[in-house]
């Protein structure tokens, strides 16, 4: 029988760190105060975290730690992007653990979250106590150019037809630099149209494992659209403001401690050879490749697959 998340857990704080700069940083805490800390790292970059997201935890184990990214959800100003890269996120990170008193935490993250929960390791070693990482995207040229160049539109090529409708002969030429002039214009709806296409294009690829084709939900704010695919856009542009292969070339820095890597066969947004070559260079480390199963965590294989990983954690850090 395959796991389910726990039920709907119940914040018990949450506060708003303030940076150096003038985004405002939501942070909440659920679970048992007394329990293993662990951060929840959303993706995107660009989303956010709901309370779902909670869910993946036993919360009589562990002291459950989520916060959205600068510029995101309920972090203000919401698609801001001043002052808001890789680095900068990884201090956020350093910053909530230091305010919340915790020795070491760790860390979870699927997708982009697994991508800072990486960063942060080889950042701050002594600061982790485990890793568990999902649909890991390792923000390579390659990985990139998978999603938005040429890769995986030869999978969907109407798909991709219909997300370049809105590019002209010239702008296809550099998709990525068109897109991030038509979200940053000063024309609203050169804006929403471009944040509708991307998030259609994205969309469709993410849930490909569903019956149902994924449409764009109507009733959805569109300036958090717009301002999700600002920061989205904007952190791809800018190479997620990391070297090329940086994560894979400082793994050695990582601490010997658990790292369980679970990926879907069928993911399409990140390919699982990410995740084999992680669970190949990192020492104390096993991949779990979900059968019949893509990029998102609330399908039920990977649902299963990330309660068994938290749970095992639990036992192995108590040992």
């Amino acid at each position: 029988m395959l796991k389910e998340l726990y039920p709907e857990i119940n914040i018990f704080d949450h506060f708003i760190l303030k940076t150096e700069s003038s985004h405002n940083v939501y942070v909440e805490q659920a679970g048992n105060k007394l329990g293993i800390p662990v951060l929840f790292l959303h993706g995107g970059p660009g989303s956010g975290c709901n309370e779902n997201h909670r869910r993946y935890f036993n919360p009589e184990k562990y002291r459950i730690i989520l916060f959205d990214q600068r510029g995101c959800n309920r972090s203000l100003p919401n698609g801001d992007i001043t002052n808001n890269t890789t680095q900068d996120l990884i201090n956020d990170i350093e910053e909530i653990r230091k305010k919340l008193d915790i020795k070491k935490l760790v860390l979870f993250g699927g997708s982009w979250g697994a991508t800072l929960a990486l960063l942060y390791a080889e950042y701050y070693p002594k600061n982790v106590s485990g890793i568990i990482l999902r649909g890991t995207f390792l923000a390579r040229q390659q990985d990139l150019a998978w999603f938005i160049n040429n890769g995986v539109n030869r999978i969907y090529p109407d798909y991709w037809a219909e997300y370049l409708s809105i590019f002209n002969e010239s702008e296809q030429n550099n998709l990525l630099e068109s897109m991030h002039n038509h979200i940053f214009s000063d024309n609203r709806s050169t804006q929403l149209e471009a944040a509708k296409a991307w998030s259609l294009w994205a969309g469709r690829v993410v849930t490909h494992c569903f019956e149902e084709e994924y449409e764009l939900d109507e009733d959805e704010d569109e300036n958090k659209l717009i301002n999700d695919v600002k920061v989205e856009v904007h952190y791809a542009k800018n190479n997620y403001f990391i070297n090329e292969n940086q994560i894979i070339n400082n793994l050695k820095k990582i601490p010997e401690v658990p790292i369980t890597i679970i990926h879907g066969r069928s993911d399409l947004t990140c390919l699982p050879e990410s995740s084999y070559l992680l669970s190949k260079l990192l020492v104390n480390s096993k991949v779990i490749f979900v059968s019949n199963a893509g990029h998102l965590a609330g399908e039920p294989g990977i649902t299963n697959a990330l309660i068994q990983a938290t749970d095992e954690m639990v036992d192995l850090l108590n040992e």
